[in-house]
């Protein structure tokens, strides 16, 4: 490793040794970086490393909220506004209970570089709070929901920061945080993404994750002569992601086989009902124990029967994985029976779903690898298109939509591809996507200058 890299790494780990996600996520970019630097020694001079791993503004605030009993509830809420080279800050709100400055600062960083590669005028951001969803009633989510957006909007706009959803924020929570926004300012602007249809979103933007993350699987098999279509599929989680991941796999004619949420696994032999699935996630938001009891003929694997150190999702064989639900699912045994079972890629939904071991084992294994800075791009790049549209006041069709989704996936995967051989490292599109996303990022900070 390039010793630049190694005494920035170094000097982070002192820091930040609290924020082990964050680090895992700063050596998984900078370590790939090595090439690049020391054929460009102006991003040392610059002291690029030091700057971009570092978020522009850090704010923190609290959230107190009254739930249904009358009873004061106080929360903690965040925004992270990473790094605004290449446009306003960008990137969702995430309400769940692990949610604290380092998992958003893992988050910012790698949206930082992941909206570098739609090449679309969008710069880095990550927010939201330890405010767990589950459980609470409409009414508590929607006074949770006003109260945050009650200090957010000081720190938002359409130019400035646009946030959109995550793990825990969806269609509703989106609606009761722009409706306050609305309140607050008197605008009615794009300010957030994911918005409903009615009042400024775009079609196709539920979809977008999902269809993106098989559109980009589909660039990457392809250039090795290998097709989705008859492969059978394992897809961990059971949100937008995933959902939608599997539709689109059903579509291109794949079989996807699982589907999992905190409680446990479905495995169907013949291959997911996604309309039933919708049900269970979308309408009745229930446990996958639902899903069982609408189609029999799947098994459900709890929690508490996982082999161990792994999902269960990864113990089923499978052609490609894609692992959709969170950071850091697929350990080293899981990659290793991944492999040990047939599959021959991996295409990541969440966000740094695979440890780094794991990520050395698809390596060593020479295992199809599309990192999720690259391959889940398409949600991010789906929400500047609705930013685009809010813009003009205008409204594409779905088709419109898909379309330019596709042309970017495409985009993406040329981009990670073709930087892996500039640097004498074909196929190696986690090498790829990195220089590519950071030298973006990096070179517009050094024509802007120190400000």
């Amino acid at each position: 490793m390039n010793p630049y890299i190694q005494d920035v790494l170094s000097d982070l780990s002192k820091r930040y040794a609290h924020q082990p996600l964050f680090l895992q996520a700063a050596e998984e970019v900078l370590s790939s970086l090595t090439p690049l630097l020391e054929s460009n020694p102006v991003y040392k001079k610059n002291k690029i490393l030091e700057r971009i791993v570092e978020p522009e503004r850090t704010i923190s605030f609290r959230v107190d909220w009254v739930d249904d009993k009358g009873e004061i509830q106080s929360n903690h809420g965040f925004r992270i506004q990473y790094n605004s080279a290449l446009g306003p800050y960008k990137g969702g709100l995430r309400f769940h209970p692990s949610v604290n400055l380092g998992v958003l600062k893992f988050l910012g960083l790698e949206q930082t570089f992941k909206n570098s590669l739609t090449q679309l005028s969008i710069g880095g951001g990550k927010g939201g709070s330890d405010f767990d969803p589950k459980g609470k009633s409409d009414m508590e989510i929607m006074h949770f929901c006003q109260a945050f957006m009650n200090e957010l909007y000081r720190h938002i706009g359409p130019r400035v920061d646009v946030p959109a959803g995550d793990i825990g924020v969806g269609g509703r929570e989106i609606g009761y945080l722009y409706g306050q926004y609305k309140k607050l300012t008197a605008h009615y602007e794009g300010v957030l993404t994911g918005k409903p249809l009615l009042y400024g979103g775009s079609l196709a933007r539920t979809e977008a994750t999902g269809y993106g993350l098989v559109y980009f699987a589909q660039e990457m098999l392809a250039e090795k002569g290998r097709s989705l279509e008859g492969c059978t599929c394992t897809v961990s989680g059971a949100g937008n992601v995933a959902i939608y991941c599997v539709e689109k796999l059903h579509k291109v004619g794949a079989l996807p086989v699982t589907i999992s949420d905190s409680r446990g696994t479905i495995y169907q032999k013949e291959g997911i009902n996604v309309d039933v699935l919708k049900q269970v996630k979308e309408v009745e938001r229930a446990s996958l124990t639902r899903y069982k009891e609408l189609c029999p003929s799947a098994q459900y694997i709890p929690v508490s029967e996982y082999p161990e150190g792994m999902n269960a999702t990864w113990a089923v064989p499978c052609d490609v994985a894609f692992p959709c639900a969170t950071q850091n699912e697929v350990s080293l045994k899981a990659a290793q029976t991944l492999i040990k079972n047939g599959c021959f890629a991996v295409a990541e939904g969440a966000n740094m779903p695979s440890c780094l071991d794991a990520i050395h084992a698809y390596e060593d294994a020479g295992i199809l690898y599309a990192p999720s800075k690259a391959a889940n791009a398409g949600g991010v790049a789906t929400s500047q298109l609705e930013m685009a549209q809010n813009a003009g006041m205008v409204h594409w069709t779905f088709d419109e939509v898909d379309e330019k989704l596709k042309k970017i996936m495409a985009n993406i995967y040329d981009q990670a591809s073709s930087t892996a051989k500039e640097f004498n490292a074909p196929g190696k599109l986690l090498l790829g996507a990195n220089i590519a996303g950071f030298r973006q990022v990096a070179d517009a900070m050094l024509t802007q200058g120190i400000c």
